[in-house]
């Protein structure tokens, strides 16, 4: 199974009857993974992975509160033995807000692998990824499966993440970005999409680890808005696993006497000298996926969110 440095992320508001076509566009355009947000049911996936040949699709995530781990390992075993080795299962927790029965996040996770181990058709260790922020939930995607698939992240959590599952563990970062040639409406599109990120718990506690404040937060403000090259030099940060741009407010950039290595600064420069190479290839990439789901009736493109997720390391 090759994911590739870069794949796409579609959220579940694409409709199901254009689930195959989306995936046939994605491969043809070269990106090496189709992660499928919105807690889909797995046979949800068989027209994606019928209508293609090679690419991985993956989820991104199922949530464990609305599935059986014996019923997943099933439906799982089902795909596989008739398309093998093209799905990985995303799986995570979910959010409190979202979820009245939420409780002991860590437990609750590790007893739903338990049970996806306890089942008929075991789901090898290698064919899972688990949303994970904090440390303890890292180790436990460790523990349990590849890696780590983290949403809505800056990029020092994956500089923790990588550091924290080590070399040869999967990172798989979402990361937003917004095609537009206008800074204001791109910046306008963004805030939208974060809103609905920065009412949810787990995300903002998860972005108060990494410099984050209460203000910041309220004010639905990334440091780094406003930047021309922004989402470029973010993906190339995500890429050099996890080293921060210029002018980023985690706690390690932000320690008092903090000073960079001349490794770091030599990274750093490249994510700036390379922005509008990255963004030129990866974007161009991303506008083409964007018009050719325009062209399957979505009804405007500002209604989807494609995200390049690297695979650090």
């Amino acid at each position: 199974m090759e994911l590739t440095k870069f794949g796409v992320w579609i959220g579940g508001a694409l409709p199901e009857d254009d689930y195959g076509q989306a995936a046939k566009l994605a491969e043809n355009l070269g990106f090496g993974a189709l992660w499928l947000g919105g807690s889909p049911r797995l046979p949800a996936l068989r027209p994606m992975l019928e209508a293609t040949d090679t690419i991985v699709i993956a989820t991104g995530i199922v949530n464990i509160w609305q599935y059986d781990p014996a019923e997943l390992a099933t439906e799982f075993a089902t795909l596989d033995a008739d398309l093998p080795g093209r799905v990985l299962l995303g799986i995570g927790i979910g959010h409190p807000e979202a979820t009245s029965e939420y409780t002991a996040p860590l437990a609750k996770t590790r007893e739903f692998f338990d049970g996806i181990a306890a089942s008929d058709h075991p789901v090898p260790r290698e064919r899972m990824v688990a949303a994970a922020l904090g440390p303890k939930m890292l180790d436990l995607s460790s523990e349990r499966t590849l890696g780590t698939h983290p949403y809505f992240t800056p990029p020092a959590h994956t500089r923790f993440a990588r550091e924290r599952l080590g070399p040869s563990a999967l990172v798989a970062p979402e990361q937003a970005v917004v095609v537009d040639d206008d800074p204001d409406t791109a910046l306008a599109t963004a805030r939208a999409y974060a809103e609905r990120y920065l009412g949810l718990s787990n995300y903002t506690n998860n972005l108060k680890r990494f410099g984050y404040t209460d203000a910041e937060i309220a004010r639905r403000r990334h440091p780094d808005s406003g930047r021309r090259d922004g989402a470029a030099g973010e993906r190339r940060a995500r890429l050099d696993g996890g080293s921060c741009p210029p002018g980023c407010r985690c706690r390690p950039c932000m320690r008092p006497g903090r000073r960079h290595s001349r490794r770091t600064d030599t990274r750093v420069d490249r994510a700036r000298g390379g922005a509008a190479r990255l963004s030129r290839s990866v974007c161009a990439q991303v506008q083409r996926l964007l018009t050719g789901m325009f062209m399957l009736g979505t009804g405007g493109w500002t209604r989807w969110q494609y995200v390049i997720t690297p695979a650090a390391g």
